[in-house]
């Protein structure tokens, strides 16, 4: 996936978020928000994965350990719904890791529970992302 695509899809990620923001407000469950936000990615006609599966691995073997993600955009974008009263940085560790165990360039951290969404939106990126 190359930039430009990247780019695209996340300016849908965030715009539909921010419309499920708009609409509800703060203050729910994240389980709420979650599945209103993949409702409307699936409506922009992306392919939307919800609790994602992802198994550890140590030396070529599995172990007995296994992360969720909350949701997983067109197979590239990993989202972390979160609704708290304040992002930690062991919220931004969790994105980390699963970006780096499944292998992915991009993540959001999304913290629903803020006045602004947009001061509750954090973009990582985990090595390279081609620009051509």
């Amino acid at each position: 996936m190359k930039l430009d695509d990247y780019n695209r899809i996340t300016q849908t990620i965030i715009g539909s978020a921010i419309e499920v923001h708009r609409e509800l407000g703060p203050g729910l469950m994240e389980s709420v928000y979650e599945v209103c936000l993949i409702k409307l990615l699936r409506d922009a006609g992306l392919n939307v994965e919800k609790q994602v599966s992802l198994p550890v691995y140590f030396k070529g073997e599995e172990l007995d350990k296994q992360f969720i993600i909350d949701v997983l955009v067109e197979n590239e974008i990993i989202l972390e719904l979160k609704s708290v009263e304040v992002l930690l940085p062991v919220h931004e560790a969790q994105l980390v890791t699963y970006l780096k165990l499944a292998d992915k360039r991009l993540g959001l951290l999304i913290n629903f529970n803020v006045v602004l969404l947009k001061e509750g939106i954090r973009r990582r990126i985990n090595g390279i992302i081609d620009t051509v």
